[in-house]
């Protein structure tokens, strides 16, 4: 029998090395002798499970082995009889106690001087005599009893059973014996029959002949009827049908390969590495970058073994039942789909890490891979859905019409179909109701509009509001123009599809409510230039440059007021006032097109929409998303060149979302002189853009007025005090013709001046009754309208020329009235006073045929939606006509064809002419905005400031200066395409390229001005003043700036200096920390997005946050579909980020150029490149050897 146990003391000397070297923990601990209770200090090293201790830390041989598998370790108390050395009466001591776990054997007390060292050991201890596991252990164990237990149970139940059937068995033989018996004696009780006699020899050969030539004449038949079946239709479709099957089979093995591959060499290899000590990645970031893939293999895995045994059964091949138990288990790819592009983003942040990137390229190696790297197999999932899709389809073209499957594959199909278009949808369909639900929280009182689906978000800004009549009475004139003003009039505006928001925002980030700040659209009227005679023009006209636009609101249940907006630049004023009118627009149009297709088919212009099939039906032009537009219309999502010009030019309504997406993207799809002529076409022939009967009809019937050459009924003369210059917002025709009189309806507010777009004045308003609540706080009301001639209109005078006679309509006379001569109306009854869309209205109401009257509004619509699209082309995409000379040469030959119209309303004429003038001045010269040109012509200068005679406030502004001025200066054509990806991107893409070369060269400056301080006290206090810096910039919103600093302060170069790091003070340190959160790329930017939507413009974001969402989205989908249509879903996205980039590209900075600092900070003297500034880091901090 063996006494003792023999060990390898070569291997425990080898992990007494390692442990030395490479142990979890190790340090002088004091260890209790077991014979005299002393204390003696001994060196241990902590190796995995196994404690060795030595003599001292210069020793090579272990003094003693503990194996700590199953120990536990707590802290105890100090003995009370323990002997203290006259060396430790001063320092307190801290025990604690190793129990090992099997008998015989004495706990181990030691001892350490700091209470972090006694913790340390006491956690290193615990983990490594793994008593997770062991607990772990003993749990499995009792379930595997447990486990037994019921085999058991379920043995003694099988037994029982098997028992039975042998019962069953025998009582089954027995029946059978009964049988046969009952069997015998009935052939007994049969009467005797003779046997025949045998035939004769010669009829058998007969019989035999004819038996032969039979089996010759049904195996011929039935060789001529396979050889007929071979060649039917339905056989080749059948073989078709096995060959799509079999091509399934072959396509999901090969797709659950991939998916095993993807799982078995990525996932859980890297689910290991993420558990090792130096992990390489996080169990976070594994989660975020595989998703769900592994339940997709399993999934796919089941299936595919379905498949396989139904190949066994062949040629009866039954799929439908294995697709519907698929078909409820797909909705995991939604999850997969829905956070794939922040899968790939995660993977490309944790390639930055070299450990990990050598890793990954390691198993990208492997031979199972075939040289595909993560992101390829990670794409698979993606196309799946639609490959099923694509197989179904071939599927049900070769399956017969009366076969078994038939129904179920269509179901099947159309289930598959829902799941992709809710899948491709699910991002962009939501993003709206997001935005909206986003400002909704953050208005402290609530906004119950939002919550109104048909709400789209339109844009939002800083505006500033200028004070009302009343209010500017107790203002000095220094005041007005003051920053005071500026601080107290700053308000957050929101513009919706229905209505106008304007709210003021806390130091903490919420919004408040304006009193009467939310202002419906339907009661708004736009006026871009306050006229001189104006009672607002004084608030704005003077000493601001003509930047205010009026809102004027007519409520109908409450006295009017108007809202006097001033913008902080003429872009951004060109901006919301084409917004708001285009918003107008869209509320009024379905007014405008009633009476022309209401007489026609008895239906609403909404129900018409509804109606019609090509609006939402897909077709072999045109797909179409379940998301609705402002107009109640679904999205379109792939469609033709022509569909989507019909769109644009389709006169029952126009969608903002739509319209945006168009200008910015169209160059992808076609050309601006196709645009051009498409508005040309519509100008020209108005009624190619209605579709229906009625519209057929006229076409059908090539009525003369269809041509613009043929004059229309003229309308009401208006006075010569209309024709005067008041800039207001000429929008469409709103007010609806009854279809029973034939005329406008005056009784409804939607009659009214507020509510006609087309109204070249302010709308006149009566003054409120005594009784009447006042108009909200910060809202100045319009004076009454019997003081001021210029503010209402009567009936036309005797001077009117051609003017029919009109019939009287709800109580408006139309007599001549007699005027005095302020231009008012003697007449008692002020319900005579009018717009001038109201006038012409009526004048052109009953004195023509009722088909002329249609044709004519039809001709006004067009022409409406022409200067509509042409004025938000010219005003918001000014660019496209700078770079194309034949383009702006198009726009101005139209507009000046539209000025020759005999019939062009007076509003009409006036906007024509408005939009002409913009075309001919460049929009970049009005603001005389710093051009980055002109402060390198100045930065070339010898420099004449050092770093530290500058502040941080200057660095910061002047920082911030410069970063606008380069982000502004991109156009939005060069996000198209991924310019700033390809090898000429310094030819497309010039400006994002200056932008990142800016960004470069800026984070180099300040690393090179750390690394030029030989001093370590210099250096941490260029850290902190750049980290000053960087602090402000992030409170003048320029993240881009933070990002400079704080990505410069990241480099190799400068987070080595570990004794410069040691002197920056803890508050710098938790700053970085601060601003390091915030421009993290951790979550796709996520915590840079949510500051970027409460910030106040003007701001300054990380273009590489765009450029990073643009590549996702140019990689992930075409442009074009196989079938040649324009992925329109894929413009709207693009088209959603470009607007925010132009958002914040808009809103300029206020700040003073001061030249001594752009001076420094442009200086290329004082930059270093990567190499030198490492090989001064160190040199000025050089490397600590290790040991």
């Amino acid at each position: 029998m063996q006494k003792s146990v023999r060990y390898n003391e070569g291997h425990a000397l080898y992990l007494s090395l390692v442990a030395r070297k490479e142990g979890t923990k190790r340090g002088i601990l004091s260890k209790k002798t077991t014979e005299n209770s002393r204390w003696n200090d001994k060196y241990f090293a902590l190796y995995q499970n196994v404690l060795f201790y030595f003599e001292n830390d210069q020793s090579t041989r272990p003094s003693g082995i503990y194996l700590l598998e199953g120990c536990t370790c707590e802290r105890v108390p100090a003995p009370k009889g323990a002997t203290v050395s006259k060396d430790m009466v001063d320092k307190q001591q801290h025990y604690f106690l190793v129990v090992f776990g099997h008998d015989g054997q004495k706990p181990l007390e030691l001892r350490t001087e700091e209470e972090s060292d006694c913790k340390k050991w006491v956690e290193s201890i615990q983990q490594a005599s793994y008593s997770d596991i062991i607990i772990e252990r003993e749990v499995l164990m009792q379930k595997y009893i447990h486990l037994v237990q019921i085999m058991e149970t379920e043995k003694v139940a099988a037994n029982q059973l098997r028992t039975q059937l042998e019962d069953q068995d025998t009582e089954i033989e027995r029946l059978k014996a009964e049988i046969v018996l009952l069997n015998k004696a009935k052939e007994r009780m049969l009467p005797y029959q003779t046997n025949q006699e045998e035939e004769d020899p010669d009829i058998k050969k007969i019989k035999k002949v004819q038996s032969f030539m039979r089996g010759w004449l049904c195996r011929r038949k039935w060789k001529i009827i396979v050889q007929d079946y071979i060649c039917s239709p339905h056989a080749e479709n059948m073989r078709k049908r096995n060959h799509i099957v079999f091509n399934m089979v072959e396509a999901e093995t090969e797709y659950v390969c991939q998916l095993s591959v993807l799982v078995n060499f990525f996932l859980r290899p890297l689910r290991m590495a993420a558990s090792s000590k130096k992990p390489p990645i996080s169990h976070d970031d594994v989660s975020s970058i595989f998703l769900n893939s592994e339940t997709i293999m399993f999934l796919h895995e089941i299936f595919h073994q379905g498949l396989k045994a139904r190949i066994a059964n062949w040629p009866t091949l039954v799929l439908a039942d294995l697709f519907d138990i698929l078909l409820p288990m797909l909705n995991i790819y939604q999850e997969f789909v829905r956070n794939h592009q922040y899968s790939l983003q995660v993977l490309a942040n944790c390639k930055q890490n070299r450990d990990f990137d050598k890793l990954l390229k390691q198993y990208e190696a492997n031979a199972a891979c075939e040289g595909r790297m993560l992101e390829t197999f990670l794409t698979y999932p993606m196309f799946q859905i639609p490959r099923y899709i694509i197989t179904l389809h071939e599927l049900l073209a070769h399956t017969p019409h009366e076969h078994v499957e038939r129904k179920s594959l269509e179901f099947a199909k159309s289930k598959l179909e829902e799941l992709s278009k809710m899948m491709h949808d699910e991002v962009s369909d939501t993003e709206n109701i997001r935005k909206n639900l986003a400002i909704e929280r953050m208005i402290v009182e609530g906004c119950d509009i939002l919550l109104d689906t048909s709400q789209t978000f339109v844009r939002q800004g800083s505006l500033i509001q200028l004070p009302s009549s009343s209010e500017r009475g107790m203002l000095s004139k220094v005041r007005l123009g003051s920053l005071s003003l500026r601080k107290e009039g700053e308000r957050q505006c929101f513009l919706f599809t229905k209505h106008f928001l304007v709210c003021t925002r806390t130091s903490g980030g919420k919004l408040h409510l304006l009193k009467g700040g939310v202002l419906s659209l339907i009661e708004c009227t736009l006026v871009e230039e306050l006229d001189a005679n104006d009672e607002d023009y004084n608030a704005g006209g003077q000493g601001f440059n003509h930047l205010e636009f009026k809102i004027v609101v007519e409520p109908p249940d409450g006295p009017a007021f108007s809202v006097v907006l001033l913008a902080p630049s003429r872009q951004e004023k060109a901006a919301w006032t084409s917004d708001i009118s285009q918003c107008i627009d869209n509320i009024r149009c379905n007014g405008l097109m009633t009476s022309v297709f209401e007489e026609n088919s008895k239906v609403t212009v909404p129900h018409m929409i509804k109606s019609d099939a090509r609006l939402h039906k897909d077709d072999v032009d045109i797909c179409f998303s379940k998301t609705l537009n402002s107009c109640k219309v679904p999205q379109i999502r792939y469609a033709s060149v022509e569909r989507l010009l019909e769109r644009l030019t389709d006169l029952r309504f126009l969608s903002i979302d739509f319209l945006n997406t168009f200008l910015h993207t169209y160059r992808i799809f076609t050309t601006a002189a196709v645009v051009m002529d498409k508005l040309a076409d519509i100008y020209k022939k108005p009624f190619t853009s209605i579709p229906g009967t009625w519209g057929g009809e006229h076409l059908n019937n090539k009525s003369p007025r269809l041509c613009r050459k043929f004059s229309s009924p003229p309308p009401l003369t208006i006075p010569s005090r209309t024709s005067s210059p008041v800039h207001s917002r000429k929008l469409s025709l709103s007010s609806p013709v009854s279809s029973k009189a034939g005329v406008l309806d005056l009784s409804t507010p939607s009659s009214s001046a507020a509510n006609s777009p087309t109204s070249s004045h302010p709308p006149s308003i009566s003054s409120p009754p005594p009784n009447a609540t006042k108009p909200p706080s910060g809202f100045s009301s319009p004076p009454p309208t019997s003081t001021r001639a210029p503010s209402g209109f009567s009936s036309p005078p005797p001077t009117c020329t051609r003017a029919p006679s009109l019939p009287t309509v709800l109580g408006v006379s139309t007599s001549p009235p007699t005027t005095t001569k302020s231009g008012g109306s003697t007449g008692e009854n002020n319900r005579g006073t009018m717009s001038p869309a109201s006038a012409f209205a009526i004048a052109t109401a009953a004195s023509y045929q009722q088909t002329c009257d249609k044709e004519f509004i039809i001709r006004r619509a067009a022409t409406n939606r022409v200067l509509n699209v042409l004025r938000h082309w010219v005003s918001k995409h000014s660019q496209d006509f700078e770079m194309n000379s034949e383009l702006k040469v198009g726009v101005m030959t139209l507009l000046e064809e539209v000025l020759r119209d005999p019939d062009l309303l007076p509003q009409e004429r006036k906007a024509t002419g408005n939009i002409l003038r913009s075309t001919h001045t460049d929009t970049h010269t009005h603001d005389a905005q710093l051009k980055i040109e002109d402060i390198l012509q100045t930065a070339e200068c010898p420099k004449a400031e050092c770093f530290e005679s500058l502040s941080a406030m200057e660095l910061a502004e002047q920082i911030t200066l410069l970063d606008h001025i380069v982000f502004r200066s991109i156009p939005y054509e060069e996000f198209l395409g991924q310019g700033w990806m390809k090898l000429d991107k310094s030819e497309r893409t010039p400006y994002i390229m200056k932008t990142s070369q800016h960004f470069n060269d800026m984070s180099n400056l300040v690393a090179s001005q750390i690394i030029a301080h030989t001093d370590v006290g210099s250096r941490a206090n260029s850290i902190e003043k750049w980290l000053a810096v960087a602090d402000i910039c992030r409170c003048l919103n320029n993240y881009n700036g933070v990002l400079e600093i704080t990505s410069a302060l990241n480099r190799s170069a400068i987070y080595r200096l570990k004794k410069t790091w040691a002197k920056v003070c803890k508050q710098t340190k938790s700053l970085m920390d601060r601003l390091q959160k915030t421009v993290s790329s951790e979550g796709r930017f996520k915590n840079l997005r949510e500051t970027l939507k409460n910030c106040n413009p003007p701001c300054v974001p990380y273009l590489g946050m765009y450029l990073t969402d643009l590549a996702f989205i140019e990689e992930g989908t075409p442009n074009f579909t196989e079938e040649g249509l324009v992925n329109f879903s894929k413009m709207r996205m693009i088209s959603h980020i470009i607007r925010e980039i132009r958002q914040f590209q808009g809103a300029p900075y206020r700040i003073e150029h001061q030249a001594k600092v752009t001076q420094f900070l442009l200086d290329k003297t004082l930059v270093m490149d990567e190499d030198t500034l490492y090989e001064l880091s160190l040199k000025i901090e050089p490397r600590i050897p290790p040991g």
